[in-house]
Protein backbone atom coordinates (compact mmCIF):
# COMPACT_ATOMS: atom_id res chain seq x y z
CA UNK A 1 0.00 0.00 0.00
CA UNK A 2 2.35 2.49 0.82
CA UNK A 3 4.65 1.50 -2.15
CA UNK A 4 1.61 2.46 -4.15
CA UNK A 5 1.35 5.88 -2.71
CA UNK A 6 5.14 6.48 -2.64
CA UNK A 7 5.09 6.21 -6.75
CA UNK A 8 1.42 8.14 -7.05
CA UNK A 9 3.08 11.24 -5.14
CA UNK A 10 6.33 10.69 -7.15
CA UNK A 11 3.99 10.91 -10.53
CA UNK A 12 2.28 14.33 -9.03
CA UNK A 13 5.47 15.89 -8.97
CA UNK A 14 5.49 15.65 -13.09
CA UNK A 15 1.65 17.05 -13.28
CA UNK A 16 1.35 20.13 -14.55
CA UNK A 17 -0.87 21.09 -11.15
CA UNK A 18 2.27 19.59 -9.45
CA UNK A 19 2.64 22.96 -7.12
CA UNK A 20 -0.52 22.25 -6.11
CA UNK A 21 0.00 18.99 -5.12
CA UNK A 22 2.95 19.89 -3.72
CA UNK A 23 0.93 21.79 -1.35
CA UNK A 24 -2.17 19.25 -0.50
CA UNK A 25 0.54 16.84 0.41
CA UNK A 26 2.45 19.00 2.57
CA UNK A 27 -0.75 20.04 4.83
CA UNK A 28 -2.60 16.44 4.65
CA UNK A 29 0.98 15.11 5.65
CA UNK A 30 1.21 17.30 8.85
CA UNK A 31 -1.52 15.69 10.12
CA UNK A 32 -2.86 12.60 8.92
CA UNK A 33 -0.85 11.22 5.51
CA UNK A 34 2.42 8.70 5.54
CA UNK A 35 3.88 10.29 2.65
CA UNK A 36 6.54 13.33 3.49
CA UNK A 37 6.93 15.87 1.20
CA UNK A 38 10.45 15.61 0.94
CA UNK A 39 9.62 12.40 -1.67
CA UNK A 40 7.68 15.04 -3.74
CA UNK A 41 9.75 18.27 -3.25
CA UNK A 42 13.20 16.72 -4.43
CA UNK A 43 11.83 15.61 -7.90
CA UNK A 44 10.19 19.42 -8.26
CA UNK A 45 13.62 20.94 -7.33
CA UNK A 46 15.32 18.18 -9.73
CA UNK A 47 13.11 19.17 -12.68
CA UNK A 48 13.11 23.08 -12.09
CA UNK A 49 15.84 24.23 -10.05
CA UNK A 50 14.69 27.67 -10.48
CA UNK A 51 11.91 27.69 -8.31
CA UNK A 52 13.55 25.63 -5.85
CA UNK A 53 13.48 28.65 -3.04
CA UNK A 54 9.07 28.43 -4.07
CA UNK A 55 9.24 24.98 -3.88
CA UNK A 56 10.53 24.74 -0.34
CA UNK A 57 8.43 28.30 0.67
CA UNK A 58 5.28 26.05 -0.45
CA UNK A 59 6.05 23.08 0.97
CA UNK A 60 6.56 25.19 4.80
CA UNK A 61 3.30 27.22 4.35
CA UNK A 62 1.52 24.30 3.60
CA UNK A 63 3.11 22.29 6.07
CA UNK A 64 2.68 24.49 8.97
CA UNK A 65 -1.00 24.91 8.06
CA UNK A 66 -1.12 21.26 7.80
CA UNK A 67 0.63 21.15 11.86
CA UNK A 68 -2.39 23.15 12.86
CA UNK A 69 -4.96 20.85 11.67
CA UNK A 70 -2.76 18.39 13.53
CA UNK A 71 -2.80 20.42 16.30
CA UNK A 72 -6.56 20.60 16.47
CA UNK A 73 -6.95 17.00 16.35
CA UNK A 74 -4.73 16.64 19.42
CA UNK A 75 -6.53 19.60 21.40
CA UNK A 76 -10.44 18.99 20.52
CA UNK A 77 -10.58 15.03 19.07
CA UNK A 78 -7.62 13.00 20.98
CA UNK A 79 -10.10 10.95 23.47
CA UNK A 80 -11.72 9.94 19.67
CA UNK A 81 -8.24 9.22 17.84
CA UNK A 82 -6.62 7.47 20.93
CA UNK A 83 -7.71 4.00 20.54
CA UNK A 84 -6.84 4.17 16.47
CA UNK A 85 -3.25 5.50 17.38
CA UNK A 86 -2.93 3.18 20.29
CA UNK A 87 -3.28 0.52 17.44
CA UNK A 88 -1.52 2.14 14.80
CA UNK A 89 2.47 2.02 14.21
CA UNK A 90 2.36 5.96 15.29
CA UNK A 91 1.82 4.75 19.42
CA UNK A 92 5.39 4.15 20.28
CA UNK A 93 6.65 7.16 18.38
CA UNK A 94 3.45 9.40 20.15
CA UNK A 95 4.93 8.52 23.36
CA UNK A 96 8.49 9.20 22.55
CA UNK A 97 6.91 12.80 21.47
CA UNK A 98 5.00 13.61 24.98
CA UNK A 99 8.72 12.37 26.35
CA UNK A 100 10.00 14.94 24.27
CA UNK A 101 7.58 17.92 24.98
CA UNK A 102 8.20 16.99 28.73
CA UNK A 103 11.72 17.37 28.69
CA UNK A 104 12.10 19.93 25.70
CA UNK A 105 8.60 21.84 25.67
CA UNK A 106 8.96 24.28 22.59
CA UNK A 107 11.91 22.96 21.33
CA UNK A 108 10.17 19.92 20.64
CA UNK A 109 8.60 21.13 17.62
CA UNK A 110 10.94 22.66 16.49
CA UNK A 111 13.22 19.27 16.71
CA UNK A 112 10.48 17.88 15.13
CA UNK A 113 11.25 19.21 12.04
CA UNK A 114 14.20 17.40 11.35
CA UNK A 115 13.25 14.49 13.14
CA UNK A 116 12.99 11.15 11.07
CA UNK A 117 9.88 10.80 13.36
CA UNK A 118 6.10 12.09 11.69
CA UNK A 119 5.67 15.95 12.25
CA UNK A 120 2.27 14.49 12.24
CA UNK A 121 2.60 12.61 15.88
CA UNK A 122 4.18 16.13 17.26
CA UNK A 123 1.61 18.04 15.99
CA UNK A 124 -1.12 16.15 17.78
CA UNK A 125 0.83 15.40 20.42
CA UNK A 126 1.63 19.65 21.12
CA UNK A 127 -2.52 19.69 20.87
CA UNK A 128 -3.24 16.58 23.32
CA UNK A 129 -1.17 18.70 25.80
CA UNK A 130 -2.02 21.71 25.22
CA UNK A 131 1.20 23.73 24.18
CA UNK A 132 0.69 27.78 23.44
CA UNK A 133 -0.35 28.00 20.56
CA UNK A 134 1.70 30.52 19.17
CA UNK A 135 4.99 29.00 20.13
CA UNK A 136 3.55 25.91 18.28
CA UNK A 137 3.20 28.14 15.01
CA UNK A 138 6.42 29.72 15.46
CA UNK A 139 8.70 26.56 16.27
CA UNK A 140 6.42 25.04 13.49
CA UNK A 141 7.76 27.63 10.79
CA UNK A 142 11.22 27.76 11.38
CA UNK A 143 11.72 23.74 12.34
CA UNK A 144 9.76 22.61 9.15
CA UNK A 145 11.40 25.38 7.16
CA UNK A 146 14.76 24.64 7.75
CA UNK A 147 14.30 21.34 7.21
CA UNK A 148 12.73 21.96 3.19
CA UNK A 149 15.06 24.89 2.40
CA UNK A 150 17.90 22.59 3.52
CA UNK A 151 16.44 19.73 1.31
CA UNK A 152 15.79 22.29 -2.00
CA UNK A 153 19.03 23.85 -1.08
CA UNK A 154 20.95 20.35 -1.14
CA UNK A 155 19.48 19.30 -4.17
CA UNK A 156 19.67 22.83 -6.03
CA UNK A 157 23.83 22.55 -5.60
CA UNK A 158 24.06 19.07 -5.58
CA UNK A 159 21.82 17.62 -8.16
CA UNK A 160 20.40 14.70 -9.59
CA UNK A 161 23.64 12.81 -8.18
CA UNK A 162 22.37 14.31 -4.75
CA UNK A 163 19.13 12.93 -4.43
CA UNK A 164 20.29 9.45 -4.00
CA UNK A 165 22.61 10.08 -1.98
CA UNK A 166 20.33 12.52 0.25
CA UNK A 167 17.18 9.54 0.06
CA UNK A 168 19.73 7.07 1.29
CA UNK A 169 21.43 9.17 4.27
CA UNK A 170 18.25 11.08 5.28
CA UNK A 171 17.75 9.53 8.80
CA UNK A 172 21.18 10.01 9.90
CA UNK A 173 21.46 13.55 8.38
CA UNK A 174 17.78 13.91 10.56
CA UNK A 175 19.23 12.55 13.54
CA UNK A 176 22.45 14.04 13.63
CA UNK A 177 20.47 17.41 13.45
CA UNK A 178 18.57 16.70 16.29
CA UNK A 179 21.51 15.55 18.35
CA UNK A 180 22.86 18.79 17.29
CA UNK A 181 19.79 20.49 18.37
CA UNK A 182 19.77 18.48 22.30
CA UNK A 183 23.04 18.90 22.91
CA UNK A 184 22.61 23.16 22.00
CA UNK A 185 19.83 22.97 23.78
CA UNK A 186 20.81 21.45 26.76
CA UNK A 187 24.29 23.74 26.56
CA UNK A 188 22.16 26.92 26.43
CA UNK A 189 19.98 25.59 29.86
CA UNK A 190 23.45 24.67 31.40
CA UNK A 191 25.31 27.76 30.81
CA UNK A 192 21.38 29.58 31.63
CA UNK A 193 21.12 28.08 34.73
CA UNK A 194 25.03 28.45 35.86
CA UNK A 195 24.66 32.29 35.29
CA UNK A 196 21.60 32.66 37.27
Amino acid sequence: MFKKLYDKVISWSKHRHAEKYLAILSFTESSFFPIPPDVMLAPMVLAEQKKAWQFALITTIASVLGGMLGYAIGFFAFDMIQPWLEGSHYWDKYQLAEQWFVSWGFWAIFIAGFSPIPYKVFTIAAGALSMMFLPFVIASFVGRGLRFFLVAGLLYWGGERFETKLRHYMDIIGWSVVVLIIMAIALYKLLYVAAV
